[in-house]
């Protein structure tokens, strides 16, 4: 049996993990690595804030999730699609490496987020 996420560590695990399969995606790769290309030693730091926010309740995250992906769109779109692999390939990550009730809580907030971004770039006025 796996554990759960526990701590911050455990969430920068699953990041990095994740991070390697997105980087080499056919599919959404290419925003990791051309469109915005990402510093990993950075943007690991900012992403665990956003996600120690939601499964540890510690604010640290104080940027606008949602404006920085429109602004990856205007550049690249990102469709439904996208966000459905990237969905995917995230869940499994958490998948394979913890299970428990914040793992799974992880999960959710991660569809919650694709749709909502999805809502918010394809489908706003």
């Amino acid at each position: 049996m796996k554990r759960d996420i526990e701590t911050r560590k455990d969430i920068e695990e699953i990041l990095i993990t994740f991070y390697k399969k997105a980087f080499q995606d056919d599919l959404i790769g290419h925003f990791f690595t051309e469109v915005v290309p990402l510093d990993l030693n950075i943007h690991i730091p900012v992403i665990a804030d956003f996600w120690e926010g939601i499964l540890f309740n510690v604010h640290k995250y104080g940027k606008n999730v949602m404006k920085i992906h429109q602004q990856i769109s205007d550049l690249s779109p990102i469709h439904k699609v996208h966000l459905d692999r990237w969905v995917t390939l995230f869940t499994a990550t958490i998948t394979s490496l913890f299970e428990g009730p914040k793992a799974e809580l992880m999960k959710q907030r991660a569809k919650s987020i694709a749709t909502l971004m999805d809502i918010k770039i394809n489908h706003s006025t």
